[in-house]
């Protein structure tokens, strides 16, 4: 039985399965994705900066607000890093309110998103030339990222804001991972290529 395994494995390494293996077109392809993706990651993170870190952190009267109607009306035009969202009671249903939408809408086009992007991402990484379990973490952990993201959004508006900060270690490990794979496929593809493709 572990003779077989064993078989397995160089059968696949053996074939030209290794993304160093892949002919021309192939590693071509492989780039523009990653070129692509980092693009739209780029760009998220810099809609987090400008949108929730920099009103946070450095803008103009963050200290001097003092009546209720300037609070919300600051967090309303910011992101969600000190944004008021405490649920007040109402007979509103839960299924109606604003930030059952929100956190629906939110989870609905991001788990998408980035479940699209590291579906793509772990399909490349199964021809990187590693260790299994290596590849193993590099397709689970940005899944497991995602998921502590979006769990943020909703611990954040139904049990406590402080839930925010979640925020960082979901983004971080999937920014992380991402890395990363970029790195070894790009190392792989064009850095240290195949022996029999030289």
């Amino acid at each position: 039985m572990n003779m077989t395994k064993q078989k397995r494995k160089s059968n696949f390494s053996e074939r030209g399965a290794c993304l160093r293996d892949w002919p021309l077109t192939g590693k071509v392809l492989v780039t523009v994705i990653i070129v692509m993706m980092s693009l739209g990651l780029c760009v998220a993170a810099g809609q987090i900066i400008v949108h929730d870190i920099i009103p946070t952190f450095w803008g103009e009267n963050k200290n001097a607000m003092s009546d209720q109607d300037e609070i919300e009306k600051h967090s309303a035009m910011r992101g969600d890093l000190f944004a008021d969202t405490s649920v007040e009671e109402k007979s509103t249903p839960f299924y109606q309110t604003d930030e059952f939408i929100f956190a629906l809408r939110f989870t609905h086009i991001h788990i998408f998103g980035m479940s699209a992007i590291f579906i793509l991402m772990g399909i490349i990484v199964l021809f990187l030339d590693l260790g299994l379990k290596a590849r193993i973490w590099l397709i689970v952990l940005p899944f497991i990222g995602v998921i502590i993201d979006l769990a943020s959004v909703w611990l954040k508006l139904f049990v406590h804001q402080a839930f925010f900060w979640l925020h960082i270690p979901g983004g971080a490990l999937f920014g992380v991972v991402f890395a990363i794979d970029v790195i070894l496929m790009l190392w792989q593809m064009w850095v240290r290529p195949s022996e029999q493709n030289g």
